[in-house]
């Protein structure tokens, strides 16, 4: 498999900068003892305070040019959770769909533990005004979005709860027409407990390679697998996009109790000092 050169930038804020600069410097110790990758360098840079920030007034960053393995990349990537990736090479890379689909696999477990302690991260606006998108799709087109438009068809299996069966696949198509997704087929199984339906949806969606990534992260999927190509094709603007989301994914489950903690205080204060 092609090696890629990716650079992160990592960035961390805090409201004490010795602890924030101990952090950072302790992010940049485990990057440089990384193994299975190349560390080309680690750069830390001073930690500066933003008078104007009420809570967090220090920022630092750590740059880092790495290489190897997309599923390494999307290792580090998941670990560091960097708010920018930026791709140096290659400009477009070649991978075997089994092999997309173990990194697929790992992207999941990771994020549905993330979310099992952190809360989801699918979260749409109302859609009672979305129409209910088109399933089912003729051979021909199918073909022709996988050809023409670089779409990849796969299965992806996620569990469910709502009111009913009914409002479940009728708000899950919507949703993943958001998304970005055609839908070929959409099956929802399981069993009303108590008042509420709970089981697993199965979706064959045909998507770009950004979206497949996307919602692999969003909703961890139970089971997930490419059908077509067999070789899948990504770009290094494609890459870049992808692996900046995904850091952004991670950062936002993480940073939310202290978010959290910030917006009380601030509330408290506001109640104290009317």
């Amino acid at each position: 498999m092609a090696e890629i050169e990716v650079i992160f930038y990592i960035e961390g804020i805090g409201n004490d900068k010795k602890v924030l600069e101990r952090a950072l410097e302790e992010t940049a110790k485990n990057l440089r003892e990384e193994k299975g990758v190349k560390i080309k360098y680690v750069k830390l840079e001073d930690v500066i305070e933003s008078p104007e920030e009420e809570l967090l007034k220090y920022s630092g960053v750590i740059e880092a040019q790495v290489a190897g393995e997309l599923g390494d990349i999307v290792r580090l990537t998941l670990r560091y959770s960097p708010a920018v990736v930026e791709v140096l090479k290659p400009g477009k890379l070649e991978m075997e769909a089994k092999d997309l689909m173990k990194t697929l696999g790992e992207v999941s477990l990771f994020m549905g533990k993330l979310m099992k302690q952190f809360g989801g991260l699918a979260v749409y606006p109302k859609l009672d005004d979305i129409p209910e998108p088109k399933v089912g799709y003729p051979r021909e087109e199918i073909e022709e979005l996988i050809v023409e438009d670089r779409n990849i068809l796969y299965r992806f299996v996620i569990e469910v709860f709502g009111e009913s069966e009914e409002a479940i696949k009728t708000t899950m198509g919507k949703a993943l027409s958001i998304e970005g997704c055609r839908i070929n087929k959409l099956i929802v199984q399981g069993q009303m407990e108590g008042e509420n339906f709970k089981g697993l949806l199965a979706a064959e969606l045909l998507s770009p390679f950004e979206t497949l990534f996307q919602l692999t992260a969003k909703y961890a999927p139970v089971a997930i697998s490419i059908l077509e190509p067999e070789i899948i094709d990504i770009t290094a603007n494609e890459l870049q996009n992808t692996l900046t989301d995904l850091g952004g994914f991670v950062n936002e489950l993480v940073t939310r109790p202290v978010k959290r903690q910030l917006v009380e205080k601030k509330n408290t204060e506001f109640k104290l000092n009317p």
